[in-house]
């Protein structure tokens, strides 16, 4: 076991200390520890009595007992329950029209006989120097009646520069023998997209679809720009809203006329459902990630 380890360490790497490992394992801890404290911090707040608050002034780190009338309140029908189906209309839709563009995109500019090539990707490029600004791109939202519409979330901020460039880096890795070879037996480019590129191109679809999914999911500023209906608020804004603003949550049905939890721990219950989906999505797309990116970035 040891000389397998030793034959699998490059020459120029020395054997590792006992001194060094336990520095290593203490900031990796110390890491963990920096990032897990908050979020438990804000789940044990969410959860906590109106008595347990005032006793902890703030802030609760150990939880006494448990209680839910913070969700109670947000899932009662009202405007938190509301913006999160938004949200997630808004992500699903988002995130499938950014990735069909941007693999479109990316193939197109990937095969170096394609019309305009050159000209279209120093034109996507110039996006990374050059941005148009604030005030003309509310004007242009504005200009073609999106103002209020929850495509004003999506359709402004479809393609990624960086993600298409590192899908299109991806696609240029793939041999170009087999693409060739279906051109042969008959295949157009669309069926060699869908049956040998996207087949092969598992990895970096996932990571640039959990970068779409994450950027919709956590849009407030476009939807403070561009959405002054209450009705049409995603999370993050009601978020926003509570959390600057010191806005409570709108509740109908059997929450209304009952005494409301404590601000701050309805404050946290967002916080937490706001995280919750993207915490989950995660893991299950984790192992695709830093594969897709570094085969997608470094040899591009």
């Amino acid at each position: 076991m040891t000389t397998t380890a030793h034959a699998r360490r490059p020459a120029w790497e020395e054997k590792p200390s006992p001194a060094g490992q336990t520095i290593k394992g203490g900031i990796l801890l110390a890491v963990v520890l920096a990032v897990l404290i908050p979020l438990w911090v804000v789940l044990v707040t969410s959860v906590s009595s109106r008595e347990t608050i005032n006793a902890a002034g703030g802030l609760v780190v150990v939880p006494r007992e448990i209680d839910l009338d913070a969700y109670r309140v947000i899932f009662a029908g009202g405007q938190v329950a509301r913006a999160l189906g938004i949200s997630a209309v808004v992500t699903v839709i988002g995130t499938a029209v950014s990735l069909v563009v941007t693999v479109l995109a990316a193939y197109g500019l990937s095969r170096p006989g394609s019309v305009a090539h050159r000209g279209l990707l120093f034109y996507f490029l110039l996006t990374f120097l050059i941005y148009p600004g604030l005030v003309p791109s509310y004007l242009v939202v504005t200009g073609v009646g999106l103002k209020d519409n929850l495509l004003s979330l999506v359709l402004p901020v479809a393609v990624n520069v960086f993600n298409l460039v590192v899908v299109r880096a991806f696609i240029q890795n793939i041999p170009a023998e087999l693409m060739d070879s279906a051109r042969v037996d008959g295949a157009g480019e669309f069926r060699i997209l869908l049956r040998i590129v996207l087949p092969l191109s598992k990895a970096v679809i996932a990571v640039v679809g959990l970068f779409y999914a994450v950027g919709y999911w956590n849009v407030w500023f476009t939807a403070l720009l561009y959405i002054d209906d209450n009705q049409k608020f995603p999370i993050q804004r009601i978020l926003q809203s509570f959390i600057l603003a010191g806005l409570t949550p709108q509740t109908s049905g059997s929450a209304v006329g009952v005494a409301l939890p404590p601000t701050l721990a309805i404050k946290m219950a967002v916080v937490v459902v706001t995280v919750l989906p993207i915490a989950v999505v995660y893991p299950f797309l984790q192992r695709h990630f830093i594969r897709g990116v570094l085969i997608g970035a470094v040899k591009g």
